[in-house]
């Protein structure tokens, strides 16, 4: 997968380049350097020739931030990479800090050396990032410094390529509405507001807004470009002219300026120069892009990037094509439930083996398009690592007595997917079986709530952890993030959960919806199925108007698992008619012997239930 192979290099292993660096900021007068595992899109994957911070320190995560000064240095990661980050990184060279308890700015503040400029790349960081480093650094009589050059892309002399894939389309019957319409619409929003133009720095913003795809990063399917959208639905789009293809050109048309990265500089000089008011977003746009149009005389005005929530409310047809992405590969994690299940058992089995088996079941239909994200299959103990990614170096075995978790997606030409499912192999434990129906209780509150128009991710979080609560038990993750279509997995502004977020659930939004509970050292249970939020049937009396969510995940979920004397009456009912359901759609697809595995699979736990108390009449 791009973006995160090891790239040896003439500086040498991460032992040399340390010292390299140190070189290099002693002959440029600076204290230090931070290197953020970030791109100039701000992107969560991001190419190979933007791994700096891996380059630097070894670690492969996906979040992390390294400071490095002449004497000292740290890696600030979070709860999901502290024990990643310890297993990959010299600790000779840096300590691990935890960027939540032990935050970077304190570290600064503690070690930054009085008078001490503290180097950074303004492309990697937004203004608000700036502002905070100048604080911590000002705190500690230090400044920060933004660095014309990125001093590890001088050192790192085999750096990869920046990436080339072609640019593909999409036809107004897959997207269901035309880039000219959508360019028109998010155009009558700036106007509103006053702005003449807006920058999108957002590789899936731009390809949301011109109907495009791409392949120049792992996991989302974009081209790395920027793009400035005026007032008047013209766009200029700064693209790399070899991932452009006639028929890509004849898609665009006239309204969209093809323009080469390097004139971005210009572009921005132009709009300071003709003194327009132009939308920056604070949380995506480089610092080095508003800092030029501050020079350049531009008037800012900060706000949302324009293409957000549009591209979050998902049109019908976006909506049709989400569900049929989803029966697909709902039969495909089928195929591989009922592999796993026929070979778990003999004690083989093992993590990389059974993540290649999935990516071959979805493999194999022709509209997909690659994963969504890196399966996590974790077993036992891994489990409890909520982003645990198999290695050959950590490849565990699924061991009888202990649970599977699997999750993982694919990227479909009509649509994202990402589900989680926890699986017994052999016997589970009483406790095992508590604990993974404590996390379905709060699945099936979540996925079963009305709520009124208006209602926040956040205000609905505690419903999908009320039964964990009651019994002194938590998760230390988000409950639910939005999803895009064949675009990014994680995708705002929505989401569930504890943290406060001022943005609505809207009908036609995807987010997810994934408890779990983990105990450290034995097992991790996570039950993930991506919801769509539709208006609600009014009830007699309402005076409200009403949202609910539609599930979109088709699969089975693991009966074995389950206690049912833990369940009420109602929460056995949503199970038993979402896995007739799940049999009802998923059969016509399956091969006779992967059906038949699925109708026991799927067998309704009322019945169960109503059998063992006819036989406990009889034994009585």
């Amino acid at each position: 997968m791009s973006g995160h192979h090891a790239h040896p290099s003439a500086v040498g292993a991460t032992g040399e380049r340390v010292p390299a660096l140190r070189r290099w900021l002693r002959a440029h007068r600076l204290a230090g350097l931070i290197v953020p595992h970030a791109d100039e899109h701000q992107s969560e994957f991001i190419p190979a020739c933007a791994e700096r911070l891996r380059w630097l320190t070894g670690f492969s995560g996906s979040a992390g931030t390294a400071v490095i000064l002449a004497e000292q240095a740290a890696l600030f990661v979070d709860g999901r990479y502290t024990v990643q980050a310890t297993a990959e990184v010299d600790p000779g060279l840096f300590e691990i800090r935890h960027s939540i308890t032990q935050p970077l700015c304190h570290w600064l503040e503690a070690h930054l050396p009085s008078g001490g400029r503290l180097g950074y790349d303004p492309w990697l960081h937004t203004e608000r990032q700036v502002k905070a480093l100048e604080e911590a650094c000002a705190r500690a009589s230090g400044r920060a410094a933004a660095v014309a050059v990125n001093p590890l892309d001088t050192l790192w002399t085999d750096r990869p390529p920046a990436p080339m894939a072609a640019i593909d389309v999409l036809g107004d019957a897959e997207t269901g509405q035309s880039a000219l319409d959508k360019r028109t619409h998010i155009a009558a929003t700036l106007r509103q507001a006053g702005e003449d133009a807006a920058i999108l720095n957002a590789p899936d913003s731009i390809a949301w807004l011109l109907n495009i795809r791409g392949g120049d990063v792992s996991y989302t399917p974009v081209a790395l470009a920027f793009a400035i959208l005026h007032a008047d639905g013209a766009v200029a789009l700064f693209v790399d002219p070899r991932k452009l293809t006639p028929a890509v050109e004849r898609h665009l048309g006239a309204g969209v300026v093809l323009e080469p990265p390097e004139a971005l500089t210009a572009a921005l000089d132009r709009l300071g120069a003709n003194r327009k008011t132009v939308r920056i977003d604070p949380d995506g746009t480089p610092f080095a892009i508003v800092r030029r149009l501050r020079q350049a005389g531009a008037r800012l005005s900060v706000g949302t990037d324009p293409c957000v929530l549009p591209k979050a409310i998902k049109n019908t047809v976006e909506q049709a094509g989400i569900r049929s992405a989803h029966v697909r590969d709902g039969a495909a994690l089928t195929r591989f439930l009922a592999w796993l299940d026929g070979r778990a058992t003999t004690g083989g089995l093992d993590e990389v083996t059974a993540a290649e088996r999935l990516a071959a079941f979805r493999a194999a239909d022709s509209r997909y398009r690659g994963p969504s994200f890196p399966t996590i299959s974790a077993a036992g103990p891994h489990g409890a690592i909520v982003h645990y990614r198999p290695t050959a170096a950590s490849n565990r075995r699924l061991a009888l007595g202990t649970l599977y978790l699997v999750d993982s997606g694919g990227q479909y030409r009509d649509g994202t997917t990402d589900v989680t499912r926890t699986v017994a192999i052999g016997s589970p434990s009483a406790d095992m079986r508590r604990h993974f129906t404590l996390v379905l209780k709060g699945h099936i509150a979540l996925a079963t709530v009305r709520f009124p128009k208006g209602t926040t991710g956040a205000q609905l979080d505690a419903l999908a952890r009320h039964a964990l609560w009651q019994q002194g038990l938590d998760y230390d993750h988000g409950t639910g993030h939005g999803v895009g279509c064949y675009l990014s997995v994680h995708e705002g502004p929505q989401r569930i959960s504890k943290l406060p977020n001022s943005a609505a659930l809207a009908a036609g939004m995807v987010v997810s919806n994934e408890p779990g509970y983990y105990r450290r050292d034995s097992y991790g249970i996570r039950i993930e199925n991506l919801v769509l939020v539709q208006h609600a049937p009014a009830p007699a009396g309402a005076e409200l108007e009403l949202l609910a969510f539609e599930t979109l995940t088709l699969a089975p979920i693991d009966r074995a698992l389950i206690d049912p004397a833990l369940l009420s009456s109602a929460e056995i009912g949503w199970l038993d008619a979402y896995h007739a359901r799940v049999a009802k759609v998923l059969t016509p697809l399956l091969d006779a012997a992967t059906a038949d595995w699925l109708r026991a699979a799927t067998r309704p736990l009322a019945l169960e239930r109503q059998e063992r108390f006819s036989g406990a009449v009889r034994n009585g």
